[in-house]
């Protein structure tokens, strides 16, 4: 049963989560679906203006959604006339809409026709919505995202609403782990690193961020809270197209990219080159108490991780006929990273230590990364059937050196090392996806997915004998490890009404999954030279939606369940002994089970003309929860820590999304997630029950000075929150940016600064039998950046453009 803290909180939950259907009346509305007139499908993200009366004056705009929906709310009595333009279709005028009495007007279905040329482009005084909610998802379009120009991925993951980025570069959603996926599929460049390629990759490559919290069986069963989608930039504009973007920041980062692309009536033809030169100036600070002879480690660091980074971006789609597409696509990432670290060290209590020591450390890695992609789309005759199938490999080479000195005050002796890695990774997609409508209301679905991940990482280790003043081979942590995993899933769903109103999709995916491993030590002098694990399960992963439209006008509540999954990362298996820090080490284990995770959600998204509003309740268990575990303190205050399968958690918050049109000039998005987090008690690694609450909030402004001219402000706050082993504090932080477009329009120069106050720093505690230990962590001071962007073509009018959708994106469901 609940504690009476624990109802106090949900009743908060439950009110608030409802708030709006008390605090807003109806309002009158316009609403229309747009339908392509040869395929009778869905027309998404039209340009919809409503003008008024006679004067034909611009009263409102919106786009159309996903399904082809678009929707005008608050609209006050009148007559007014529809406006839809789309480019490669006829514009569509519907005069004379009368609004009575606050009256809902459904329009029903407006066909669209394709043009037999191009249409020029339709400029209205507004901005492009850089939100766009749905009752399962959110897609950020980031190209409205000034703060983030100039910057990576990462960067620009961090100032999404709903996300939050660690000082290590982990995406995290709802205080858990996502699936991070780029253009629908996970990244082979990336290797067992993901963050490492987000953060070399531009954020000016990226054209849009999809937030999916609770996804069907349609989509893998990993991730905690959902899955993250980074769609890379395509343009599929008919013509000669393109865009040049530059940018300089403190500490010398520079970026420089060229986007290019070729349409005609058969073949889509798109390139892209992106340069980034980045350099992660950072700080931190670690204070270790040892509760068994009350001694002390501190020491403060001085920390900066430079690079350059390569991406490169080709392929072509060529459509067969006007309902089959095929594409071949091709990726690449060269980086390398040079991060060199400075350690202070000051000892208490510690007479083998003496009282300080100086340790420098550098690490180099070079990486090659590239996949390959085959995709096909065909559409059948009947609306909305179609057969999609994707094959990629992908390939990722990292070779890299760690080396360090440290020279002590005191009698110990000047310890050093030398570590020698590689590592090579392969992927293999297979999939293939089918629709079957049956109805307007009614359709089924079925797929197939094969993934298989192999990857062979090596460490070498010298250490220095300071008497001999040699270095010579250390074979505890001088070894090999070899891992193969492969996932073969199958899914159905069939979604339906029971009526009018109420809808539902129940789904099922089934995986097989495999882990093997093999550790290889290269000591002469140890006999059993291979250690084998080996992980085999099979587990169905079922999800049930149920969602009621209390309106005509989209407005929606969706309760949903799944089951999900979190499998351990690279470097979460590796047992190599990380030596970063030669006093904190830390270990992978290739025993790590899957985390299972059981996950539920009650949405509820409205819209009042210029608000839109998305609210969630959400609760997850998972259980066999993956962190890392202090295991074991030497004589010499050296921690080793390993990752296990700790624990097991409940999870419950509220999130509310708020995108407010405020004026025409003047928008603004707030995010708001409330976290209650409670972790099991588990004697067999003495750890105590805990529990917390936590939320994070943040705001993004937005307002056009002029036509040309615009600002954006960010702001953050992530409160303190518990951990199995300890605490995290509380976050904060300040971006600012402007913009001005010039040569009418085709070129922009922003300015921005991230981090105003120089105050994002991780800090927090962490506390076993054995130590306290307490950490500060920055990962990145503060930035200025200057970014130009200048777009270049034309439209060829003689030919015409069919409208696609992009097959790379994960589409958008109505249940």
């Amino acid at each position: 049963m609940f504690s009476k803290n624990q109802t106090h909180f949900f009743t908060f939950l439950i009110t608030f989560l409802f708030f709006p259907i008390i605090a807003f009346a109806q309002s009158g509305k316009i609403s229309a679906t747009l339908i392509d007139e040869k395929t009778g499908t869905p027309v998404n993200f039209a340009s919809a203006s409503l003008l008024t009366g006679s004067a034909q004056a611009y009263l409102k705009g919106t786009q159309s959604d996903e399904n082809g929906v678009v929707i005008f709310q608050d609209v006050p009595n009148g007559t007014f006339t529809l406006r839809v333009t789309y480019v490669g279709y006829s514009d569509f005028v519907k005069t004379n809409i009368v609004v009575s009495n606050s009256s809902n007007l459904n329009l029903g279905k407006l066909v669209l026709k394709p043009s037999g040329e191009l249409l020029s482009e339709v400029v209205i005084e507004g901005r492009a919505p850089a939100m766009q909610i749905g009752i399962d998802r959110k897609i950020f379009n980031v190209g409205e995202s000034l703060v983030s120009a100039g910057g990576t991925a990462t960067d620009l993951l961090a100032n999404v609403p709903t996300l939050q980025v660690d000082q290590d570069g982990t995406v995290s959603l709802r205080g858990s782990n996502v699936k991070i996926l780029i253009d629908g599929k996970e990244s082979a460049m990336a290797g067992n690193d993901v963050t490492a390629l987000l953060q070399s990759l531009p954020a000016n490559s990226i054209d849009k961020v999809e937030i999916i919290t609770n996804p069907s069986s349609k989509y893998d069963a990993e991730g905690q809270t959902g899955i993250v989608n980074i769609v890379l930039k395509k343009n599929i504009r008919t013509g000669l197209n393109g865009a040049v973007n530059t940018s300089a920041g403190s500490y010398d980062n520079y970026m420089a990219g060229l986007t290019l692309n070729y349409r005609d009536k058969k073949f889509n033809y798109f390139g892209s080159y992106n340069f980034n030169r980045r350099n992660m100036v950072g700080s931190g600070k670690v204070d270790n108490t040892f509760l068994d002879n009350n001694s002390r480690i501190y020491n403060e660091s001085e920390s900066s991780r430079k690079g350059n980074g390569h991406n490169i971006k080709a392929g072509v789609d060529y459509n067969i006929t006007d309902r089959t597409t095929l594409g071949l696509s091709g990726n690449m990432s060269i980086r390398n990273s040079d991060r060199s670290e400075d350690l202070n060290y000051q000892y208490s209590n510690q007479p083998k230590l003496g009282n300080s020591s100086f340790r420098n450390s550098r690490q180099f890695e070079d990486d090659l990364g590239y996949d390959l992609n085959f995709d096909f789309r065909h559409q059948f005759k009947r609306s909305g059937e179609e057969l999609t199938a994707n094959a990629s490999y992908g390939n990722d080479k990292e070779d890299g050196t760690n080396d360090f000195v440290q020279v002590f005050s005191g009698p110990k002796a000047d310890d050093g090392r030398k570590n020698v890695t590689s590592e090579n990774g392969k992927v293999i997609n297979l999939q293939a996806d089918y629709v079957l409508p049956f109805s307007e209301t009614s359709k089924f679905e079925a797929g197939y997915r094969t993934q298989i991940r192999k990857s062979f990482d090596t460490q070498f280790s010298e250490v220095l004998v300071d008497s001999l003043g040699l270095y010579l081979p250390d074979y505890k942590i001088s070894n090999d490890f070899d891992f193969t995993s492969s996932i073969h899933a199958l899914y159905v769903n069939y979604q339906n009404k029971l009526s009018k109103r109420i809808g539902y999709q129940l789904g099922l995916r089934g995986e097989q999954f495999e882990l093997k491993s093999t550790y290889f030590s290269k000591d002469p002098e140890v006999l059993v030279k291979e250690e084998k694990a080996n992980q085999n399960f099979f587990r169905l992963y079922p999800t049930v939606f149920l969602t009621y439209d209390l309106d005509d006008s989209g407005d929606k509540l969706q309760l949903s369940y799944s089951r999900r999954v979190q499998r351990a990362r690279g470097w979460q298996i590796n047992p190599f002994p990380d030596v970063t820090d030669d006093m904190n080490r830390r270990q992978g284990n290739p025993n790590l089970k899957p985390e299972d995770v059981h996950a539920f959600e009650l949405s509820y998204a409205k819209s009042y003309g210029k608000v839109n509003l998305v609210s969630s309740a959400y609760f997850n268990h998972t259980s066999e929860v993956i962190q890392p575990y202090v295991f074991f303190v030497d004589s010499n205050s050296v921690t080793y820590s390993k990752w296990e399968n700790l624990t097991s958690r409940t999870l419950s918050g509220f999130e509310f999304i708020a995108k407010v049109n405020a004026t025409k000039d003047f928008d603004f998005t707030f995010n708001l997630n409330l976290i209650n987090i409670n972790y099991k008690a588990n004697e067999l690694y003495q750890l105590p029950s805990r529990k917390g609450f936590s939320y994070n909030s943040n705001l993004t402004m937005n307002y056009r000075m002029t036509p040309t001219f615009s600002a954006q402000v960010r702001g953050e706050y992530n409160s303190s929150r518990v951990m199995a082993q300890g605490k995290m504090n509380a976050m904060k932080g300040i971006d600012v940016a402007l913009k001005k477009d010039v040569f009418n329009k085709k070129a922009s120069v922003m300015l921005n600064v991230r981090d105003v106050f120089n105050s994002r720093k991780m800090e927090g505690y962490t506390e076993t039998p054995q130590l306290i230990s307490n950490f500060e962590r920055r990962w990145m001071k503060r930035m200025v950046t200057l970014s130009v962007s200048y777009r270049f073509g034309g439209q060829d009018l003689t030919k015409s453009k069919k409208r696609e959708t992009n097959t790379n994106e994960i589409s958008g469901e109505e249940y």
